[in-house]
């Protein structure tokens, strides 16, 4: 949540900065800011709402400035306001910050007393005043490096000073802080995408770093002061992949690259003859699998619907025990951690903070962890003894859909490797199940072609204010993930339940012309389903069936039918949820909805 982008060097700073902040609109934000360093005088300007709004505002001789500092702000202390916003500013420093300081409170009343004037809510505020307080006695790093060590909670901080009009100073305490490198100009930023049109060689700064910058330098320091070497790494990915490429949406865009990113997903993991499992490229080693009598999977929001599915795959095909958590409940129940066995993280951006706490939790009680992981160099995949990068590429729209059926897959692959490394060869058939991953690409082209009938769908149903999914087995998780794609950007509410649970509260809601979507494969759930669906139909509900059985009683029980060609149920998870996250987008679409950037959300939750 929140973007940060900093410049320094011999371009327009100022447009380097403000493209910055536009290439960051997609964590979302309330307010924008920028700070200016000219001729040894700090310049700001901010403002509530968008980015547009802070251009209207820039004066033309600040485009001569070659440092600045830039923020994107989503509220968490104080509403929305140009006095929240940042830059903030105290005795010719300014400062921007993503995180929450925990302590704010105690260190603003003590501040107060001493005679500092306060012009914001936000606990941002007093990060600036501390080293404003600092810098009176200590040179701009040890002013920073005092100043931090009062700190509790979660920062990326990035710092000018009037008195030192030649550096800009980060520094990263479990909130992502990424420097660029080049030779005579240096970016830092929240994430790469910030400047990746202008540099890929990057240092991911890890928590406790601080870095300092100049033109034509940069060094990294642990928060003693001692000095850290740390080797860039090149990003491969282009600054075209994070842009629309043609379509109106990213969202739009990273539901049709699915295929691609299926394939970039499954290449290198899976041995050509179908055959087994490269164990190299999934960050474990087989004796690593071998060892595991427990599975815990822990996740937020969408990547909480991949585990779901993915306790259906493992302990079908690996027969292993696997318990599904949600992260901010996981850290806060005590678990008794059984012997030898594994903690699953899987974070799209390797950020999410309650995430990580659990993340960390796991570790601390000594039991091993992998990470799935989409982003190289995030602090989950650094943290973790293992990492499983799913490889699916930047993922700009807020509504998680690519990275959500990567992680699918990966955990396909995982429990595959799990089952092999166990030697479960006689229950298992390996080469069917690595068979059918290999065709998972082209059978996701072909549920894209469905766009067109998923388009006149919507336009029946967008109006209704309720919606109803359900689905058994590993489906379940699907129309969770279902009616969490359209609760988010359509605003529309919507419940996904298990069918079986349909009669234990949900039927009540079902009256004349209530949507009900089915998601059903052609397998041993698919008879049980029928009599879920005649209930609705007594109630005359509006059935909408996605389903890979051309079972004739299907359709006619059915308003709408969507056939999806299955592979498996397990990869028909995969398959299933494409249709459901174009239905959403349509929806949203029609009703006038911000598709990728929907209200009230963030792309990255780097705050519990």
């Amino acid at each position: 949540m929140c973007g940060i982008i900093g410049y320094i060097g011999d371009k327009n700073a100022l447009e380097v900065v403000i493209e910055g902040l536009k290439k960051l609109e997609y964590r979302g934000y309330d307010s924008a800011g920028i700070a200016c360093l000219l001729n040894g005088n700090i310049n700001t300007v901010k403002c509530k709402g968008k980015i547009k709004n802070l251009e209207s505002l820039i004066d033309e001789k600040l485009k001569k400035s070659q440092i600045v500092i830039g923020h994107t702000r989503w509220a968490t202390h104080g509403k929305p306001s140009d006095e929240n916003a940042h830059p903030h500013c105290s005795g010719g420093i300014a400062l921007v910050h993503n995180g929450i300081i925990e302590n704010y409170a105690e260190l603003k009343k003590e501040l107060k007393e001493e005679g500092t004037k306060f012009i914001s809510e936000t606990d941002t505020e007093v990060i600036v005043h501390l080293i404003r307080k600092y810098g009176e006695k200590l040179n701009f790093e040890e002013a920073v490096r005092t100043a931090v060590s009062r700190l509790k909670g979660s920062y990326a901080i990035v710092v000018i000073d009037e008195r030192e009009p030649e550096k800009i100073i980060g520094v990263r305490m479990e909130s992502p802080l990424v420097v660029g490198i080049l030779d005579d100009e240096k970016f830092i930023a929240s994430d790469v995408p910030a400047f990746l049109n202008h540099c890929n060689r990057v240092i991911f700064l890890d928590d406790g770093e601080m870095v300092v910058l100049r033109k034509g330098s940069y060094k990294i320091y642990d928060l003693s002061g001692k000095e850290k070497k740390k080797t860039p790494v090149t990003i491969t990915w282009t600054a075209s992949m994070a842009e629309k490429g043609g379509f109106k949406h990213f969202m739009l865009k990273e539901i049709y690259e699915q295929p691609r990113a299926l394939s970039d997903t499954i290449r290198g993991r899976v041995l050509p003859d179908c055959s087994g499992i490269n164990y190299a490229e999934l960050g474990l080693t087989r004796n690593d699998l071998l060892l595991n009598n427990k599975i815990y999977m822990v996740a937020c929001g969408t990547s909480y619907h991949a585990c779901l599915i993915g306790k259906y795959i493992i302990e079908r095909i690996a027969e292993i025990p696997v318990e599904v958590d949600i992260a901010s409940e996981f850290r806060y129940r005590n678990v008794p951690f059984e012997k030898d066995s594994l903690f699953i993280a899987i974070t799209q951006s390797g950020e999410t903070a309650d995430t990580l706490a659990a993340l960390r939790y796991a570790k601390k009680a000594g039991v091993k962890t992998l990470t799935i992981c989409n982003v190289l160099g995030s602090t989950a995949s650094r943290e973790a003894d293992a990492v499983f990068y799913t490889h699916s590429g930047p993922e700009i729209g807020v509504a998680s859909t690519k990275a959500f059926t990567s992680q699918i897959v990966s955990l396909y692959i995982l429990s595959i490797a799990l089952a092999q490394a166990k030697r479960k060869s006689q229950k298992v058939n390996f080469e069917k199940l690595l068979s059918d991953l290999f065709q998972l690409p082209r059978m996701a082209e072909d549920a894209l072609k469905l766009d067109n009938k998923i388009q006149h769908l919507a336009k029946e149903i967008y109006r209704k204010p309720n919606f109803l999914y359900l689905g058994r087995g590993p489906n379940y998780p699907v129309a969770l993930e279902g009616a969490l794609k359209l609760k988010e950007i359509s605003y529309i509410h919507a419940e996904g339940y298990a069918a079986g649970e349909m009669k234990h509260g949900p039927i009540a809601l079902v009256e004349e012309g209530f949507p009900v979507i089915f998601i059903i494969s052609d397998d041993l759930y698919l008879e049980k389903t029928f009599s879920n669906i005649q209930e609705i139909k007594a109630r005359d509900g509006f059935v909408i069936t996605i389903s890979s059985s051309k079972a004739d009683k299907l359709k006619k029980l059915s308003d709408r039918f969507i056939y999806v060609e299955g592979i498996n149920s397990y990869l028909n998870t995969v398959l299933f949820s494409i249709p459901l996250q174009l239905l959403a987008y349509h929806i949203a679409l029609l009703r006038g909805c911000d598709v990728d950037q929907p209200r009230n959300l963030a792309k990255s939750v780097t705050v519990e």
